[in-house]
């Protein structure tokens, strides 16, 4: 919805990825400096080595922001069952997990920055592993995407630049509020908020997560540094394309560094309109440019956000091709896919794995569905981010 942030609402209403192990799961030549794809006729379902994991199928149920964590930022039981009963998946990726608390923006949004908050996501781990399934931390700074009223008193909103994002944010406390002017970052906040995506990436490895995704996508923090619409710095972190990749890369090397390339993916969203987000002419560059250095840096996967069937702009089919071919990993698009469309995106070569968000919400045997072709639950919008049980844990398996 144009001006306003869209996560979460109070009440029941209308919705508004070292290198791989194993063999490459498609033909990827190099020629001419550079890479070419070749159709391949691999499953959805079969199981695909990724890192120092192996996948049991393609299927990627993509992160949501549910909104059912305390106001602590603890996760709870009922967020294990919730992860639990869609272990099938082959890999999953969490909602936004703020770092620490100036990133956590929403309301009852979880985190990963004290240890109180790191033994709650243990038994989330421990329900996803006991049947079998990987999952990965999103790791999400809201920047300022935020209201003060979703944070610790202490907390600070904080953006590359003081530029306020247009439209309103709803709290638990006071309703729908408008968003603050955030607090330009100066030269120690930047190094706070690095520290703060490594410590909170130790952390998720110290709860039992198979890796972490640096959520650059959306319209948040690493996101706000990538474009020149929300980075307006005339430092070394703003200006030109390389400065804006700056904080990025940093983020990603050190985190990286700190847990293992294999285990650190990263979401991107070029072309998105999320949270005040707009395309700039340089914006293909910037991204192919994002993409090779992130490869020296040794990510295990790069996941793109395409959105275009749900009415956000469309990913030039060309770019999604360019982006394929600079990555030498784990590539995967995050989207509207069904079962058809998932298929052809691999047997095109054009992803590796197919992401889909609200088929495995409303369906925690999705991929049993699937393979089967079995009819599929409704989401229902009205408790996307709604506290409880409700349009969470209760959607039913299909009856067969």
């Amino acid at each position: 919805m144009p001006g306003r942030t869209p996560i979460p609402q109070p009440v029941a209403r209308a919705s508004a990825t070292p290198a791989s192990g194993g063999e490459l799961p498609y033909d990827r030549r190099l020629s001419n400096d550079s890479l070419e794809i070749r159709m391949t006729t691999h499953s959805l379902f079969e199981a695909f080595p990724m890192g120092a994991i192996t996948l049991s199928n393609r299927l990627v149920m993509n992160p949501m922001t549910r909104c059912r964590a305390d106001a602590a930022g603890v996760a709870n039981p009922l967020m294990a069952e919730y992860y639990g009963q869609r272990a099938s998946a082959g890999l999953i990726v969490t909602e936004g997990i703020a770092p620490s608390p100036n990133g956590k923006g929403y309301a009852r949004i979880p985190g990963l920055w004290n240890a109180a908050q790191v033994d709650a996501w243990k038994g989330v781990t421990s329900a996803v592993h006991a049947k079998g399934g990987k999952i990965f931390a999103q790791l999400m700074h809201t920047g300022r995407v935020s209201h003060p009223a979703n944070m610790a008193a202490d907390a600070q909103i904080v953006a590359p630049s003081a530029l306020v994002l247009p439209g309103q944010m709803y709290t638990d406390a006071l309703g729908m509020q408008d968003h603050p002017v955030p607090h330009a970052m100066s030269e120690a906040d930047i190094t706070q908020a690095r520290a703060e995506f490594v410590l909170a990436a130790r952390n998720a490895v110290a709860a039992g997560f198979d890796g972490v995704e640096l959520h650059a996508a959306n319209g948040y923090l690493l996101e706000q540094f990538l474009s020149p619409h929300t980075n307006q710095r005339t430092d070394a972190w703003g200006g030109s394309v390389d400065n804006r990749l700056r904080f990025v890369l940093e983020v990603a090397r050190e985190t990286a560094a700190a847990i293992g390339g294999d285990k650190v993916g990263i979401r991107i969203s070029p072309y998105g309109t999320n949270s005040g987000m707009e395309a700039y002419p340089e914006v293909e560059e910037s991204y192919l440019r994002l993409l090779r250095h992130l490869a020296d840096a040794g990510l295990v996967y790069v996941h793109l956000v395409d959105h275009a069937a749900m009415g956000a702009p469309v990913v030039p089919l060309p770019f999604k091709q360019a982006l394929r071919k600079a990555w030498p990993r784990t590539f995967f698009i995050g989207g509207s896919f069904d079962a058809a469309s998932g298929q052809k995106a691999i047997d095109d070569g054009l992803t590796d794995l197919v992401g889909l968000g609200r088929a495995f919400l409303a369906n925690p045997d999705l991929v049993e569905r699937l393979s089967k072709g079995l009819a599929l639950n409704v989401a229902d919008g009205n408790t996307f981010f709604t506290p409880g049980a409700k349009g969470y844990t209760d959607y039913p398996p299909a009856q067969v």
